[in-house]
């Protein structure tokens, strides 16, 4: 019996991951179950699952989870706090599911690579402010890092095996991963100046939380992709390439020197990547349909518009000067995109944060991560102040 840690159980990915686990009750249970503040939403997953570990990262609602899980009659053990998330991610589950939202992710992404655990990530973020760091503890522990984001998944299918997982690629001319475009696409910049929070959340093919759905409206989700690819695969900024295909059908696509093109198809369904990173390298039942490319009938292909959401431009910048910078674009984006959906800000004004921050901020990140840390801290505080300013 394999346990799993889900992190981020109330979120849209941590309930297709439970959907899977709940499928093979023979091969998975869940042995802990992790959300941000959902107190309520999380003691009721716990009545579902019986997981032996529940976790609420925001210590403010301890008791009420303590005292839920007791009035249920449940067994489960409360916890609060990123220490304890950390702590039960590296010693109380085999596979952890990594799907906290931003940095708050990434000290339990790396409690569980240094305890050697298989990581289905989901957490991009944990990869574009300490992807190194990430690396560098799965070589020491020999744990395994699997991603789980759509287009990494097909990625990571596509590319030859093991090598997908240690980045040695000689025979890969580039990777192309795949962008929906978002709710706006097509649209000019001058049109997205009065957009509101709801109209950026509402994504076309995709149920998503709000803020990974702004950073779809706006693409820097798929900047945060392209910087997880790289410490994903091994390769440099100039072998990743982004092409718009509003479908969402073709997930992404790996060029070889000798002219073959590889691509992962699927319907945009999580569960999908999920299975595939839970039981690989096997494959296992996901709930998911066939593909049918008779019904689905045309398959678009366009560049980005890089002048109309230049926070993608942003992105690749910040890839190429390294990951003080990544770390810098990362922190500010979270701060951008709160503001924004607290109707602070516009939605026009997210990109120019980015880049102001990318800009003013000394991006000295250290080689551990109480240097990471700090420099996100650091990068929250000018930001904040940038939007006051402006704002």
């Amino acid at each position: 019996m394999i346990r799993v840690a889900v992190l981020g159980a109330t979120g849209s990915i941590g309930g297709s991951a439970l959907d899977v686990i709940a499928r093979h009750p023979e091969r998975y249970r869940a042995s802990v179950l992790a959300s941000g503040t959902r107190v309520d939403e999380l003691i009721a997953l716990c009545r579902r699952h019986r997981p032996d570990h529940a976790v609420i990262a925001d210590p403010a609602g301890h008791a009420a989870l303590r005292e839920g899980l007791a009035g249920a009659g449940l067994a489960t053990e409360a916890h609060a706090g990123g220490e304890a998330l950390a702590r039960l991610a590296a010693e109380a589950a085999d596979t952890v599911i990594a799907a906290i939202v931003g940095a708050a992710g990434v000290p339990s992404v790396l409690a569980a690579a240094e305890a050697g655990r298989r990581i289905l990530l989901a957490n991009k973020e944990a990869i574009v402010v300490a992807g190194d760091l990430v690396q560098a503890a799965l070589s020491r522990s020999g744990g395994e890092l699997l991603p789980v984001d759509s287009e990494h998944n097909a990625l990571f299918q596509c590319l030859p095996q093991p090598a997908a997982a240690a980045g040695r690629h000689p025979a890969v001319r580039r990777i192309v991963l795949t962008a929906s475009g978002g709710p706006f696409r097509g649209r000019s910049r001058d049109s997205l100046r009065a957009i509101t929070p709801d109209e950026a959340c509402a994504h076309p093919n995709w149920t998503m939380g709000r803020k990974i759905s702004v950073d779809s409206a706006t693409l820097m989700n798929k900047g945060l992709e392209v910087i997880e690819a790289h410490w994903l695969f091994g390769l440099e900024a100039g072998r990743i390439e982004v092409v718009v295909h509003p479908q969402s059908l073709v997930h992404s696509l790996v060029d070889y020197v000798d002219g073959s093109t590889l691509a992962q198809l699927g319907l945009p369904d999580m569960r999908t990547a999920l299975a595939y990173g839970l039981a690989w390298p096997e494959r296992i039942e996901a709930g998911v349909g066939p593909l049918d490319l008779i019904s689905a009938g045309r398959l678009d292909f366009e560049p980005p518009d890089l002048n109309t959401f230049p926070a993608l431009a942003h992105a690749f910048s910040a890839l190429r000067q390294g990951i003080g910078a990544t770390t810098v674009l990362n922190a500010a984006n979270e701060v951008a995109v709160s503001a924004f959906l607290q109707r602070r800000m516009g939605f026009l004004d997210i990109a120019d944060c980015l880049g102001a921050m990318l800009d003013e901020v000394d991006g000295q990140a250290g080689d551990d991560l109480t240097g990471r840390l700090d420099l996100d801290a650091r990068t929250r505080r000018a930001a904040a102040d940038w939007v006051a300013r402006r704002h």
